[in-house]
């Protein structure tokens, strides 16, 4: 089986086409094979064989790409580590997943029981060592990806070259990615939306990637100038900044056709907001690294509904479970469940886990949906973050959407605070849009006029910032713990 994003198995029509650049570098597709083949060489004396794992602990470069790409070269896995990880964050993921090398930024780690090579240590050119036959096969292990580990210590996602290749093929095929397309990269290739949205699924088509290392929204807007992206993914965040940032300034975005918004939620608006400003689609979609990256999408050129999250991708199918285990009609309330030859292979070492998600033959998100009778999908809110008022359920999500429509706030969060009356009450923590004061009683009053009362925050705090986990999603166990130790302080 050909697997197209690997670059043996690349038409030779690719080989003079930019491939991949960065700050540093511009590989065209034979120039980037040659990398990987070195690199894969050095690998190779190091240890790495069939089966074994790489783990990159690298900020975003064209050397993650070749190191990730290098470890497949072999037969060997990747696990991405978030460069900003303490030794001892990482440290779990390399000894979980029983890494034989680690690539990272200095060449050092502590403790490390494997070899550690730095990225600027990692071989450009062939020695002439004999190197066995590229051969990957659609079931060896591909990536692993942790999950963030929002309700315990994180778990190894199992993804092998079949997923990765269904994923990149649904996503170029729905989104119509040809080679004239120009990928501008901003989120984490520890991640795996990164991976197959913005690295693998160009590189099925022949299309060409630029990496930013990090987002700072004016020079993010800057490089859309300069390098005339078609496309690019990003988090409702971003999208946020980038509208701050053009207030004051024209930005030329012609370049782009579309862009896509994932990870969390977006607010009510902000995508039209985004569409108008820039001239550009975005698209909302939905997905787990459980299900190598996205599930469901916003078919473009079409009238998006507004706070869908689109259809399924090809090849997928995504319904809607009660909890006696049967598929809903649409209109109904219910877990969201997936099944599809991106669901992953399990977790890594925990059955009981696997069990829980895929027991059944469909993917468990954890997420409460509703489709509508055309296939469209709406995210009401994670099961877990689900508040029981006095026997109410309330959805923070909805909350939240009142909060984002507040002209002050930019970025808004409701967590359930234990209640000796009530069981739990909501809480809302916001930041405010930049140079914008917060008047809580005015944000607390649009609370008043658009939610029932039981639904309206008990408390509003404000941030300068609310706090992100490694993907850019707010991290709701943060604020949980920020919620307890100021009510521990005040003696509440």
């Amino acid at each position: 089986m050909s697997i197209d994003y690997l670059p043996w198995d690349r038409p030779a029509s690719f080989d003079d086409r930019p491939c991949v650049r960065d700050a540093k570098s511009s590989l065209t597709y034979a120039e980037f094979a040659e990398r990987v083949d070195a690199a894969a060489e050095q690998f190779a004396e190091l240890g790495v064989d069939a089966g074994s794992v790489v783990a990159i602990m690298l900020p975003n470069q064209v050397d993650l790409t070749v190191a990730m790409v290098a470890s497949w070269r072999l037969g060997a896995a990747a696990t991405p580590i978030n460069p900003v990880f303490t030794a001892s964050e990482a440290g779990y993921q390399i000894q979980d997943a029983k890494a034989r090398l680690i690539v990272n930024v200095s060449g050092q780690f502590a403790n490390a029981e494997c070899p550690v090579v730095a990225a600027d240590e990692l071989r450009t050119t062939r020695s002439g060592q004999a190197l066995p036959a590229a051969h990957t096969s659609p079931e060896d292990l591909a990536l692993l990806i942790y999950t963030s580990g929002s309700t315990g210590r994180p778990k190894g996602v199992m993804l092998d070259h079949a997923n990765l290749a269904a994923m990149a093929s649904m996503l170029a095929t729905f989104l119509g990615i040809t080679s004239e397309d120009h990928c501008l990269l901003i989120l984490p290739l520890f991640h795996v939306n990164a991976i197959c949205a913005s690295f693998l699924a160009p590189l099925t088509v022949g299309a060409q990637l630029t990496i930013l290392e990090r987002f700072r929204p004016t020079e993010f807007l800057d490089a859309i100038e300069e390098f005339r992206p078609t496309y690019f993914s990003a988090v409702p965040t971003i999208f946020s900044l980038m509208l701050a940032a053009a207030e004051n300034r024209e930005v030329d975005t012609s370049s782009v056709r579309f862009a896509g918004c994932g990870a969390a939620p977006a607010p009510v608006g902000l995508l039209d907001a985004v569409a108008e400003r820039f001239g550009f689609q975005v698209v909302e979609a939905y997905g787990l690294s459980e299900g190598t990256c996205g599930s469901t999408c916003g078919p473009l050129g079409a009238e998006q509904r507004p706070g869908s999250v689109g259809i399924a991708l090809p090849s997928q199918t995504v319904a809607i479970m009660g909890l006696d285990g049967r598929v809903l009609p649409p209109g109904e309330r219910g877990e969201v469940v997936i099944q599809g030859p991106n669901v992953m292979q399990g977790y890594l070492n925990n059955p009981d886990a696997t069990a829980d998600a895929l027991g059944d033959g469909w993917l468990h998100t954890g997420d409460v949906g509703v489709m509508d009778a055309d296939g469209y999908l709406w995210i009401v809110d994670r099961i877990k973050d689900m508040i029981i008022r006095g026997g109410e359920n309330l959805y923070p999500k909805e909350i939240e959407d009142v909060l984002y429509g507040h002209p002050s706030v930019l970025e808004a969060a409701v967590i359930g605070a234990p209640s000796e009356v009530y069981g739990e009450v909501p809480v809302a923590f916001v930041a405010g849009r930049p140079g914008v004061d917060i008047v809580v009683e005015e944000v607390l009053d649009t609370c008043r006029e658009h939610l029932t009362k039981i639904k309206v925050p008990v408390s509003l705090v404000v941030l300068e910032t609310l706090p992100k986990n490694p993907i850019g999603k707010i991290d709701k166990p943060r604020l949980r713990a920020l919620h307890a130790a100021a009510e521990a302080r005040s003696g509440g």
